[in-house]
């Protein structure tokens, strides 16, 4: 594996790098660097949206029939890179990055023709309806039901956590269609329009303030066959499908690596327990190194994912690992950043930060008064909010199943 870029590579890089400099406005780069978990202020996300889809770059990874872009493996880790150093806002992933995947897929071509360009312009904007109350990691065990009427489902029941629920006008959902011997089976993937009557939304207010997750109900919902993606009973099949995107597909080490140096900068200047900076505490200094080397790690890793898959090869359960690592790495740096901000680390402050929904509960100063830096007022909603990294698109206990028999056979 050959770990300098090619002439080419680094001409495109430096393309990338141009066009950041010119579009990437000081005010999305500060809803990027204030933003409290991986989802960024909504209009701002939208925003640069729009920006990336005039440059045909808001899916890259979709095929170029779709509007995506004919960029190599390189390219794509190359993009991916220069946005997240660059504190490019995040876009929210549930279209772009997942449910389009199953679209072009599994969907006819009625559902791709309507479906794809919508998502590309951010006209069509989804949320996702896995969970449920009594289903979440054990996925398969949902009961949101959806009965067989005529040319119709009438769906009742209700899914959990749902991000940006009151923001989106489309939701995919995994509702169960039929009772069966194997509870993945009688499993249907369906496209659910949230303007629908019988469509309730309850905000859940996060350890954050911020509510961003919502819990939906579904009161007798009519939901069109034709919003079926792939075949009745056979949604398992299309969730995994999804869930190879929802879990890989971008650059996790240079966002830590970002971190990383942010958090040696403030420790430099923040006094430790003994009054001198935390980055000469012993101990401090070496989880933080400790820290730095396990994100370089990652990047190696990544790199070799990214060779296997230019030179055709199964990358095997470098999805799963690359997600353990980067996760539970997230969560120790956004502890380490909860140190060094120290005692005014402590200090509810949202409104020195650029969240990813409403923080309620919440009056701001009249004169706007921030106690300390801006970072130490991020650094507890981090905190709070990177507690469910371990967590989503399939949990780090799953991901290490995953692993134990895909790579040791167990």
């Amino acid at each position: 594996m050959d770990l300098d870029w090619s002439p080419a590579d680094l001409a495109f890089r430096d393309e990338v790098r141009s066009f950041l400099d010119e579009k990437l406005t000081p005010d999305l780069r500060r809803a990027g660097q204030l933003a409290t978990s991986v989802y960024p202020d909504h209009e701002a996300s939208m925003r640069w949206q729009h920006i990336l889809h005039e440059r045909g770059w808001a899916a890259p990874a979709w095929p170029v029939r779709h509007g995506g872009c004919d960029w190599s493996l390189t390219q794509h880790y190359i993009f991916s890179r220069e946005c997240t150093l660059a504190g490019a806002p995040n876009l929210s992933p549930m279209g772009i990055r997942m449910v389009a995947h199953a679209i072009m897929a599994f969907g006819t071509e009625e559902q791709q023709n309507y479906f794809l360009p919508g998502i590309l312009t951010g006209e069509v904007f989804f949320c996702q309806g896995y969970s449920e109350p009594e289903s979440g990691s054990d996925l398969a065990s949902l009961s949101m039901a959806a009965v067989d009427d005529g040319d119709d489902f009438i769906v009742t029941g209700s899914k959990i956590w749902t991000t940006h629920a009151t923001e989106a006008n489309w939701i995919f959902a995994l509702v169960r269609t039929s009772k069966q011997a194997k509870k993945q089976q009688g499993i249907t993937f369906l496209l659910i329009d949230m303007r629908t009557p019988g469509i309730e939304i309850r905000p859940l207010v996060m350890t954050s303030g911020e509510q961003v997750q919502n819990q939906v109900f579904f009161d007798q919902v009519r939901v069109p066959k034709k919003n079926v993606l792939g075949q009745i009973d056979d949604g398992w099949t299309v969730a995994k499908y999804l869930l190879v995107f929802e879990r890989g597909g971008g650059a996790a080490a240079p966002a830590l690596q970002v971190m990383a140096e942010e958090l040696a900068q403030a420790a430099a200047t923040q006094p430790g327990p003994d009054g001198t900076p935390l980055i000469d505490d012993p101990g401090f200094a070496r989880r933080l190194a400790d820290a730095r080397i396990r994100a370089d790690v990652l990047e190696v890793l990544e790199y070799r994912t990214l060779s296997a898959i230019s030179r055709g090869k199964d990358p095997g359960s470098a999805a799963s690992t690359i997600k353990i690592l980067g996760t539970e790495l997230s969560q120790v740096l956004t502890e380490l950043a909860l140190e060094a901000a120290g005692p005014r680390g402590r200090a509810y402050q949202p409104h020195a930060t650029m969240p990813g929904g409403p923080v309620v509960d919440f009056t701001a100063p009249a004169d706007g008064f921030v106690s300390g830096e801006e970072w130490q007022a991020v650094a507890p909603l981090r905190y709070f909010n990177d507690r469910a990294g371990s967590i989503y698109a399939g949990s780090n206990e799953i991901q290490r199943n995953i692993i134990a028999k895909a790579t040791l056979g167990l």
